[in-house]
């Protein structure tokens, strides 16, 4: 089975998903012969019980009791994903490529093994989240809580909860090794090649599955929803171990929240330049900026007096040689902001002061 996965273009890494497998090993003890028994060992036997007075295994403990019961795992007809439950009437939060195309959905809660029915609320893959929503809610679901974001910081706790491999209510640890990444996804089937950006980066274990699932502190706060994990290309596509990102709260409850209410989303929180663009080549045939196709009228663009035609060649500080170099600039800024957009028209080049919208 597909399982939910998506891939990143960054530094030479490629986010991708992984695949397992089971193999029988020899063990290293010897045999007896048949109808012989041996006695267990006076120190097998006065073994103690593992300790549990270390604090940190009672805070991970006290952790996955509070949060894996909010943490499902959602199937569709292509491949599974998890999801993260968003409130007590069965609407749940997801990744966009964890849902694709479809709009019906079954949906394993971690306290369950009975699967219930899900229909598609509303998607949005520019941000790459989604909401579905169970058709009959249980009683007792328990929505997870959602953390303050911006209170993020490196090197704090982390756990990944989710289904990796269809491995249901999995949980792996970890640290925030980073925070405010911009990654891109490559195009698919499943996602438009959406450019996130303020991603939190995280060493726990992400794999295919985990999509769509809680990435939690030690705090029992979900601090953003695994989406991520990075793969080397220059290692023949093997793992980079621990390097995995997930989209952060506030961009979660913000997007959520809009498609539980509309079923659509009208204020993404990320910025825009009001056109549509395409790579510009060069007479050499060079990729040499952004060539602007349109301009939205009374968007920041426009505003500042751009027209179609003209080639943006940098955006604040940040040289632009491509479409996708102009929205990874763009991701890694707020709507509201003031940037000096550098660009050329009619062979000369021109600046102009830019406050940037909302995508």
């Amino acid at each position: 089975m597909l399982l939910a996965g998506a891939a990143l273009a960054l530094a030479g890494l490629v986010v991708t998903g992984c695949t397992s497998s089971s193999s029988k090993s020899s063990s290293a003890s010897s045999s007896t012969a048949a109808g012989s028994s041996v006695s267990p060992s006076p120190s097998a036997s006065a073994a103690p019980a593992p300790s549990s007075s270390n604090q940190l295994q009672d805070d991970y403990e006290r952790v996955i009791a509070n949060v894996l019961p909010s943490v499902v795992q959602i199937n569709t007809a292509s491949g599974l994903g998890s999801g993260i439950v968003y409130d007590t009437k069965g609407d749940i939060v997801t990744n966009a490529h964890v849902v694709g195309s479809a709009t019906t959905f079954s949906v394993t809660l971690a306290n369950s093994t009975k699967a219930l029915d899900a229909t598609l609320v509303g998607s949005y893959p520019d941000s790459d989240l989604a909401v579905i929503k169970l058709s009959s809610p249980p009683g007792g679901l328990k929505p997870a809580t959602f953390a303050d974001s911006g209170k993020v910081a490196l090197g704090q706790i982390t756990l990944a909860m989710g289904s990796p491999l269809g491995l249901s209510s999995s949980v792996t640890q970890g640290i925030v090794s980073a925070t405010g990444r911009t990654v891109s996804e490559p195009r698919s089937a499943d996602s438009p090649g959406a450019t996130l950006g303020n991603m939190v980066q995280t060493s726990a274990a992400i794999n295919p599955g985990n999509s769509g699932g809680a990435l939690v502190n030690l705090s029992s706060q979900v601090i953003g929803i695994n989406t991520l994990a990075a793969v080397d290309q220059e290692m023949n596509g093997s793992a980079a171990p621990g390097i995995g990102f997930a989209i952060p709260s506030a961009t979660i409850t913000g997007i959520a929240d809009q498609l539980i209410k509309d079923g659509k989303v009208s204020n993404s929180g990320r910025a825009a330049l009001g056109i549509t663009a395409r790579t510009y080549f060069s007479g050499d045939f060079q990729p040499a900026g952004a060539v602007i196709v349109t301009v939205t009228s009374g968007g920041a663009a426009a505003n500042a007096g751009l027209q179609p035609g003209d080639v943006i060649t940098k955006l604040g500080d940040t040289q632009i040689t491509t479409l996708s170099s102009l929205t990874t600039a763009l991701a890694s800024l707020q709507p509201g902001a003031k940037v000096t957009v550098t660009y050329q028209r009619d062979g000369q080049a021109k600046t102009a002061d830019a406050t940037l919208g909302s995508l």
